[in-house]
């Protein structure tokens, strides 16, 4: 998938467990590793807010789009 989770990122760089923010936002544990491993189909807006607003950051530093599509060296 060309969406990328750093959440880890955020966590380390906030030094926080993913406990700690699954408990701050009010989501269980299980649902914020799928959401860290990337194997969720999507996101609430909400979630996203309460997450943003937990780790003082923007979603952009959170979800990154990485083009997999394969280039051909043109340019």
């Amino acid at each position: 998938m060309p969406i990328v989770v750093n959440l880890d990122v955020m966590l380390a760089r906030r030094k926080m467990r993913s406990r700690e923010l699954a408990e701050r936002i009010g989501i269980t544990e299980q649902n914020l590793s799928l959401l860290k491993s990337g194997k969720v189909r999507g996101v609430r807006f909400e979630t996203l807010a309460a997450i943003c607003k937990a780790l003082d950051c923007q979603p952009g530093d959170l979800l990154e789009f990485r083009d997999e599509a394969p280039s051909d060296g043109a340019a």
